[in-house]
């Protein structure tokens, strides 16, 4: 079952992304790197908890 889950910027802490993720297949938290509107740079993005 795909749960939701919320992606924050490293730098600046913004929340700007949500996506879903099956805990199943990926037990550990998921980091990308993505447009940070704040930053105006390409940040890592983590999920939060």
């Amino acid at each position: 079952m795909p749960i939701k889950i919320i992606l924050a910027c490293v730098q600046c802490q913004s929340r700007n992304y949500s996506t879903h993720i099956n805990r199943s297949n990926q037990p550990e938290r998921l980091e990308v790197r993505k447009f940070c509107k704040t930053c105006t740079t390409h940040t890592l993005h983590r999920e939060t908890k």
